[in-house]
């Protein structure tokens, strides 16, 4: 069983080896409905809950590695128990290579004794463990979780009622002025550029979304000027894709836009096995709290990590 350290040294191989690639696991453009539903973040077929933490990012680089369209997981048990059958892998896929390894933490609590006056006193850690899952779309017998040609919405105009509604919804002061979108904190202010400069539509939804996950850091305890500038950008923008994929909200920037910040995310993420764990660990809350002004409260996500 491999180690706490080998576990986040393996994770933040993978993201740095996406992003050196010009990938950004976070981003998918327009994603299929499934069986009616609105499209979604990454799900566990069992429980129907979405992953959290950096499993998001893990499944979607899988994902796109192997041209998988359905946004539900499971591991070998979970399809067993639903009448279905992992697909043989493929000749051309390495062996271990054909599902997704994702992580799983569980928080414990121990006794130590305070070595300056001897007091006990409890201390809390995490254990992370990784289990393998598979795609429905690596299933046979997975029809009603696969995302199916007529299905799709590749034709269909956007609905951005959601979007709205969320903006609405969380009483966030913005401001439309100037070519610059950011949000004042000592203000407690978004600032945005006037919408008509926003092309596609959905873009301005994309930004407005990424301020609003800097709106949520304080609402949720988060520490801006401890955890760093880099730290806060990348889980504003992770926050803000899963928001952006639990509404149907198409993506509208390209990577390009996005290259000022990856030279400061690949030396963040080399110099700190912690880091992508910490990003998307903040990520997944900031999303949780801006989804609860739209969503009725769900129980909470699998597959947090630390």
């Amino acid at each position: 069983m491999p180690s706490q350290t080998e576990i986040r040294d393996e994770v933040t191989r993978r993201i740095i080896e996406a992003l050196e690639a010009d990938l950004l696991p976070w981003r998918r453009p327009w994603r299929a409905t499934v069986g009616g539903t609105q499209p979604g973040r990454h799900s566990n077929v069992a429980s129907r809950k979405p992953y959290r933490g950096v499993n998001p990012l893990l499944l979607e680089l899988h994902a796109m590695q192997h041209g998988l369209t359905s946004r539900w997981w499971g591991t070998f048990p979970m399809w067993k128990s639903l009448g279905c059958n992992i697909k043989k892998r493929p000749p051309n896929v390495e062996e271990g290579c054909w599902g997704c390894r994702v992580v799983f933490w569980k928080p414990l609590t121990r006794t130590v004794v305070d070595s300056q006056n001897g007091d006990e006193e409890d201390e809390r850690f995490f254990v992370l463990r990784t289990f393998t899952v598979f795609n429905a779309d690596q299933v046979d017998g997975a029809e009603a979780f696969q995302v199916h040609e007529n299905e799709g919405q590749t034709d269909a105009q956007p609905d951005f009622a959601p979007a709205e509604e969320l903006i609405a919804a969380t009483g966030a002061d913005i401001r439309f002025d100037g070519d610059r979108a950011y949000y004042n904190r000592k203000g407690d202010f978004i600032v945005l550029p006037p919408r008509a400069t926003f092309s596609p539509p959905g873009a301005f939804y994309e930004t407005a979304i990424h301020e609003l996950a800097h709106f949520s850091e304080v609402r949720i305890g988060w520490d801006h000027e401890k955890n760093g500038y880099a730290l806060g950008e990348l889980a504003a923008e992770i926050a803000s894709c899963y928001v952006a994929a639990e509404l149907g909200i198409p993506q509208g920037e390209e990577l390009g836009n996005h290259a000022a910040y990856l030279q400061n995310w690949l030396e963040a993420l080399k110099g700190d096995r912690n880091f992508v764990f910490k990003a998307a660990k903040q990520a997944s809350k900031v999303a949780d709290y801006l989804l609860g002004f739209v969503k009725k409260h769900e129980p909470e996500a699998i597959g947090a990590t630390a």
